[in-house]
């Protein structure tokens, strides 16, 4: 996913009418920011649709709902997600979950990959949540690097259960060797079984350096069990905490962090409905110590690293470029009180947001280490543009001319004797509709009960707690198409919640109460669409023919695609040259004319090293005009590998990609599969 061409700049209006300026001494001037072009691919630019999300991943088609921890591999991270593409049936049925792949060198521009580990694969039906890992070392034989996941599936479920998603929960094996592209499993028996437990989910593999072991977090209702292993095929309970006041457990998490005073620490956390003690259901995480067994908290109490109301399910991953000072954390931006009623699906055919990507960090705050949370700098490489403001007091209420739907406003706000202080966002013409950010002397808030918040629902104010001395406040908020997040201070506290007012409903006002308050270096930054393109199948020879299109000559007119289990293969059929006559087959196999509308083919091959120009060949080839400007050829191998190639400079034209067997020799044959067309 390289950026090739600049996004088109769109410019913000005046943020304050003339009277207003007028009023607060204002020039007309300072609505002219320094504007940065966003780097992005100008057809990914722009969407149509009504409630999309701008710069927030979201899900092509259909539905998702669990990030899965994504890996680094080949300098970028491969991030995973629960995708369900028979949502549309009917999305009110349990249809199952695939683990679907995006790639992100940044954590803001995402390319869609497709669906990299498919369900209805092995006898245990869908999958569910789990967690990558890279095998460095092999410690589990599939090769050094090989990208392993361990994922609840149901044991071997009757159709009755596969219709309920009832079935038995136990923890899989599935593996990679093309990079994390795609997964097969490691058979259809468990790795760790269940032994009559009825929630047993979301296992979460960490790598213990300091003892050279595999470490394995399992939710269980209101228990979290770890187990431990040297392979990640034969695992060992060692101990569980245990947590009756926190609702459901789901998702948990382990991870080493340093501090901002040097001091290095453990931080286990989990995804757990705190509503029954007021707290947030969203992502509870204690610090502490861990000796290779057993975790050991600072405190019995959770802290959250976030107080909104959709940011379920989150995943957090180290930085590759400084592992223990800092990681990445993503959350789901959905609650299963509303997850079906949001109107993304009626309106625009998906279901499916994600936070943005934040950075956190661990800092001090006397006796207590909290994780602090802040956007990635990285959005500043996707704005449009940024209008900076300056100083502007109010008492009581002022409306900007301004209007937006995706965009970020920073701004410390100062007051000797208001009450309250705030913006209203996505704020209606009539000023009837709008969502509320904003501080008193007790507590933060973000306040979306006067706008389009899911309906039916009583969730409507999230609240921290601040230092009530304090006349300041600094708040960063993040706007965009269904979504709010709201940064309070140094970023200890975040609410993020769905906010879905109506398209047209763009203004921001800003308001006091009991009192006059500044707020200070106030900017809003606007954001260009990173909306991803899906990735596209060209082949995948899953069936009694090549594919609708596509034709073959010689030897291989009359064949098909042949089962086979080869390793790195996707599915259960190969395009295999062998079919048509064994290595004395010849012929070619070409796919039916496509537009280079991504940036790169992905394809899997094997067989014979043949190449093209020194026959006769084993070889594949895109064709322009009838001519090969890509080849590829095996390895004398019957093991498929991974082949990219990038096709960014023939964008807009057409071509074929087509397999050719001239060879009649040794290895005189290709095996190919799943090829793919994406960013």
């Amino acid at each position: 996913m390289t950026m090739t061409s600049a996004i088109p700049l769109k410019y913000v209006r005046s943020l304050i009418g003339a009277s207003a300026m007028a009023a607060i001494g204002l020039s007309a001037g300072v609505a002219g920011g320094a504007v940065s072009p966003v780097s992005a691919d100008a057809s990914a630019v722009g969407s149509p649709d009504e409630y999309r999300a701008q710069y927030h991943f979201t899900v092509p088609d259909d539905w998702k709902n669990d990030p899965q921890r994504p890996v680094h591999v080949d300098g970028k991270f491969n991030y995973y997600y629960l995708y369900n593409g028979d949502y549309d049936a009917d999305p009110s049925a349990n249809f199952g979950t695939a683990w679907r792949l995006a790639t992100s060198y940044d954590g803001v521009l995402f390319a869609d990959q497709g669906i990299a580990a498919p369900k209805n694969t092995n006898a245990n039906y869908d999958l569910w949540s789990g967690s990558a890992v890279v095998d460095h070392t092999d410690t589990a034989g599939f090769g050094a690097g090989a990208v392993v996941m361990l994922v609840t599936q149901m044991d071997h479920p009757t159709l009755a259960q596969q219709a309920t998603a009832s079935g038995p929960q136990a923890q899989f094996l599935w593996y990679s060797t093309d990079g994390g592209r795609n997964f097969r499993p490691h058979g259809d028996q468990p790795v760790i079984p269940n032994d009559g437990r009825r929630d047993f989910r979301d296992p979460k593999v960490v790598w213990d350096a300091d003892r050279g072991q595999w470490i394995a977090l399992i939710a269980e209702r209101d228990r979290v069990s770890f187990y431990t292993s040297p392979d990640l095929k034969t695992w060992t309970r060692t101990w569980e905490y245990v947590n009756t006041g926190i609702g459901t457990i789901e998702c948990p998490d382990l991870f080493q962090i340093r501090a901002d005073d040097g001091t290095v620490k453990w931080v286990f956390g989990v995804s757990a409905n705190g509503y029954a003690t007021n707290e947030p259901a969203t992502f509870a995480y204690w610090t502490g110590s861990f000796d290779g067994t057993a975790f050991s908290p600072d405190h019995a109490a959770p802290q959250w690293l976030d107080h909104g109301f959709d940011w379920y399910g989150a995943v957090t991953w180290e930085d590759p470029a400084s592992p223990l000072d800092r990681r990445y954390a993503v959350g789901w931006m959905n609650n299963w009180d509303y997850a079906h009623s949001t109107p993304t699906w009626d309106a625009d055919g998906f279901n499916g947001t994600d936070s943005i990507t934040r950075e956190i960090r661990l800092k001090r705050y006397g006796s207590t280490f909290s994780l602090v949370s802040q956007p990635l700098d990285a959005l500043q490489d996707i704005r449009t543009s940024r209008v900076d403001l300056g100083d502007v007091t109010v008492d009581g209420f002022l409306p900007l001319a301004y209007e937006g739907d995706a965009y970020q406003l920073e701004t410390t706000v100062t007051w000797d004797t208001a009450t309250n202080v705030g913006l209203q966002l996505r704020r209606s013409a009539d000023g009837s509709r709008h969502a509320d950010a904003g501080a008193t002397a007790g507590y933060a808030y973000l306040n979306r009960g006067q706008t389009g918040y899911p309906a039916g629902t009583w969730k409507t104010e999230s609240r921290t707690p601040r230092d009530g001395a304090a006349g300041t406040v600094r708040l960063r908020i993040l706007v965009d198409r269904t979504t709010i997040e709201l940064f309070v201070d140094d970023g200890r506290f975040v609410h993020s919640s769905q906010v879905f007012a109506p398209p047209g409903d763009e203004g921001i006002a800003l308001y006091t109460s009991d009192g006059a308050a500044t707020f200070h270096d106030l900017s809003i930054t606007e954001y260009g669409s990173v909306v991803q393109r899906p990735a596209r199948i060209l082949g995948d020879f899953e069936g009694t023919t090549w594919g609708d299109g596509w034709t073959a000559t010689g030897s291989l007119a009359a064949a098909a695609p042949s089962s086979s289990a080869l390793p790195g293969q996707v599915g259960s059929r190969t395009a295999d040259t062998f079919a048509g006559g064994g290595d004395a087959a010849t012929g070619a196999i070409t796919s039916p004319p496509f537009a280079i509308d991504r940036n790169f083919v992905h394809f899997l091959i094997g067989g014979g090293e043949h190449a093209l120009g020194v026959e006769p060949a084993t070889s594949v080839q895109l064709l322009i005009d009838g001519i090969p400007v890509r080849t590829a050829t095996g390895a004398d191998s019957a093991s498929l590998r991974h082949v990219e190639w990038d096709v960014r400079e023939f964008a807009g034209r057409t071509a074929h990609f087509q397999i050719l067997d001239d060879a009649t020799g040794d290895w005189g044959h290709l095996m190919v599969d799943h090829v793919t067309l994406s960013d």
